[in-house]
């Protein structure tokens, strides 16, 4: 017991958590309002769809990249700092055009930036824990927290104030999590045992289970991330209700991150991930068949525990597990790829071109299916547990 105090009390944990908390923080302001403020610039359904179709599409590559580059040079936290920059630099070309192509271009060159840094931070993390590696969820609720405060405070701002003003919240976010990430102290990986090529490690059965499971979670996110905003603001709710709303799925989610790590040992990560499927899967049919009905969007919200909360937090885990040494930075970055970049991107792009096409209800029926197929994915191929 000392020797686990003195372990964590080596871990820079304010520093770590400050990190997550002004990433998810920006996060907060861009999930929930981006596409108000896209509609309040005069897109449409298809176009504030493709456009937030940017944000994960980079993910698909940009992790990969800059992961590749950290695991080269064995400097992850330079890479966290240069890419944290470029982030701000890019994202001020918002303020200089509103047309469609000039904002595709910036929130392509912003996304590529953005989102390269958390895949290595996660990795940093981890290795910072060591073999205290199950508490990751206590540093990481930090992040829940600060996407709470900005969803919540915008709400309300925006309530009385004009959206216009988003880019300037976003700017300022962006600009803290460059200035935490100089405080934070590198950490090199602990040494495991040789893997040989990355391929050997993602041709495992298990692991291609795994990363088909993620594909499947996020994409199922696609109509949530992209229109739920503007799915409640059209069934009559406020920007200060649909702040709270977002808040409370978070509110939950930070819940199940400081249980997780007595609820991982206790029931198994195969088992927690059969019911973290299920669960999100009826989050979708609550969300799409009972807009107007607050309790059940409420107790909806609530699923985010799972869908994304208990998801994420055994992802990471298993991640670290899969990809051991020289591959954890790329191991990290392909899990964020191929689920919130692949499955990402192809939500938004999906759901921007079904919107308008099709009932709303149906659209969240098919999430709702896309998780399932998870479900049974998990069933057959994942007979796994943490080592």
């Amino acid at each position: 017991m000392n020797d686990q105090r003195a372990s964590l009390s080596l871990v820079p944990y304010w520093r770590l958590s400050s990190f997550y908390f002004f990433y998810f923080a920006s996060l907060g302001a861009i999930v929930p309002y981006w596409s108000l403020y896209l509609k309040a610039q005069g897109f449409g359904a298809q176009e504030i769809g493709t456009l937030i179709a940017f944000i994960p599409a980079t993910k698909i590559f940009a992790p990969y990249i800059w992961g590749w580059v950290a695991d080269h040079t064995q400097r992850p936290i330079t890479i966290i700092r240069i890419a944290n920059l470029l982030a701000v630099l890019a994202f001020i070309g918002v303020f200089f055009g509103n047309s469609y192509w000039w904002l595709a271009l910036v929130m392509f060159m912003f996304s590529f930036f953005w989102n390269s840094s958390l895949p290595q931070f996660e990795a940093t993390t981890l290795n910072h824990l060591n073999k205290e590696i199950h508490r990751y969820s206590n540093i990481r609720l930090w992040g829940s927290l600060g996407f709470i405060f900005i969803v919540v405070g915008l709400g309300e701002f925006f309530q009385s104030q004009s959206i216009g003003g988003l880019p300037f919240f976003i700017l300022a976010l962006l600009v803290a999590i460059f200035l935490v990430s100089l405080t934070v102290p590198d950490c090199l990986q602990v040494e495991h045992e040789e893997q040989g090529h990355i391929m050997n490690v993602v041709r495992r059965p298990v692991v291609l289970a795994f990363l088909a499971i993620c594909f499947l979670m996020v994409l199922s996110h696609g109509p949530y991330y992209t229109f739920y905003s503007i799915y409640l603001e059209d069934h009559g709710y406020s920007r200060r209700f649909i702040g709270l709303f977002w808040a409370v799925g978070v509110i939950a989610e930070v819940g199940i991150f400081l249980l997780m790590h007595r609820i991982i040992p206790l029931l198994g990560v195969r088992l927690l991930l059969l019911i973290t499927f299920a669960l999100t899967a009826l989050r979708w049919l609550l969300i799409g068949y009972f807009p107007d009905n607050s309790t059940i969007l409420f107790i909806a919200q609530l699923f985010h525990a799972f869908s994304f909360g208990m998801f994420h937090a055994v992802g990471i885990l298993l991640v670290h597990q899969f990809f051991k040494g020289k591959h954890q930075g790329r191991g990290q970055a392909l899990y964020a790829s191929l689920s919130f970049g692949v499955g990402g991107a192809a939500g938004s792009l999906l759901s921007g071109l079904l919107w308008d096409r099709m009932d709303h209800s149906s659209l969240f029926a098919l999430a709702a299916l896309a998780a399932l197929l998870a479900w049974g994915i998990v069933w057959k191929f994942m007979r796994i547990s943490l080592k």
